[in-house]
């Protein structure tokens, strides 16, 4: 029997625990934009974020039967993301120099040099934050997580998550305070 695109995160991955081929690709296609951005915003590469998506997926299907249903799956997957971001970072030991810019967000600005230098500007600072900064920054500003699911992803307190992104929106001000005075 053919899966319903309709069915719920938990009803795809039982389906795809229980054998059908494309329970899978479905929950998969409804995460792996967001966990592209948590990547590629947190190696700042695009061939380094690619690669980290592909595993995190590539790891999830192989372990879907590991998967026992206490968190979200999208917590999990994004979970699973951060976890090849990291080895990636560790394994790799090095500063990204290449910057993917983030063009599904429709900008406020008329003048798209002004957007692409604002971008950049963002993504600079970013990689200014401690690697455990820019996670709970990127999970929760920018992609939209509860404190608590980015909490569960990063297997930290909820306070954590909150006490690290105070400290990123306060670095990132003061990285980025030169943005607002050209706004005036």
């Amino acid at each position: 029997m053919p899966v319903c695109p309709a069915l719920t995160d938990a009803e795809l991955m039982a389906a795809h625990r229980a054998g059908d081929r494309d329970a899978f690709g479905l929950l998969a296609g409804r995460y792996t934009h967001g966990m592209w951005k948590v990547a590629v915003r947190t190696l700042d590469h695009p061939e380094d974020a690619a690669d980290a998506v592909q595993e995190a997926l590539v790891a999830a299907f192989r372990w879907a039967g590991s998967y026992r249903g206490e968190a979200s799956v999208r917590t999990w997957l994004y979970r699973i993301v951060v976890n090849a971001c990291i080895d990636r970072i560790r394994l790799e030991r090095r500063r990204p120099t290449v910057t993917l810019l983030d063009t599904d967000q429709p900008g406020g600005r008329s003048d798209p040099a002004t957007e692409l230098a604002t971008r950049m500007a963002v993504d600079d600072a970013l990689l200014e934050l401690t690697v455990e900064q820019r996670l709970a920054v990127l999970l929760v500003d920018m992609q939209g997580c509860p404190v608590a699911e980015a909490a569960e992803i990063l297997e930290v307190p909820v306070g954590t998550v909150k006490s690290r992104c105070a400290r990123g929106r306060a670095r990132l001000a003061v990285l980025l305070g030169h943005l607002r005075e050209e706004d005036s």
